[in-house]
């Protein structure tokens, strides 16, 4: 995927707090750091770099989000992509990010 870093990992899909809350998986830490070692100049505002995901079939151009908080990036999850592989909170999904 033009030149492109592909990473490779299992995540619990969570739902942010609040009504309309979104979903996501966190990176793991040692995947989130290595990306930041190398890529953190790359980051648009509040810690957004571009990346390409893939969840099951299907896969789609989005953003990861660098949270301080948890000190991991975090792949938000669209409406669209929760329906067509049946995704819920809790979830265990094998996931493939390309940055």
């Amino acid at each position: 995927m033009n030149g492109k870093i592909k990473y490779e990992f299992k995540a619990t899909v969570w739902q942010h707090a609040g009504t309309g809350g979104w979903y996501f998986v966190s990176l793991p830490e040692n995947i989130s750091k290595e990306i930041r070692d190398n890529l953190k100049w790359q980051e648009e505002g509040w810690g957004r770099l571009k990346a390409v995901a893939q969840i099951g079939s299907s896969k789609w151009e989005t953003a990861i989000w660098f949270d301080t908080k948890k000190n991991t990036y975090l792949l938000p999850i669209k409406a669209e992509i929760r329906k067509k592989e049946k995704l819920n909170n809790n979830d265990s999904v094998d996931v493939q990010v390309w940055v």
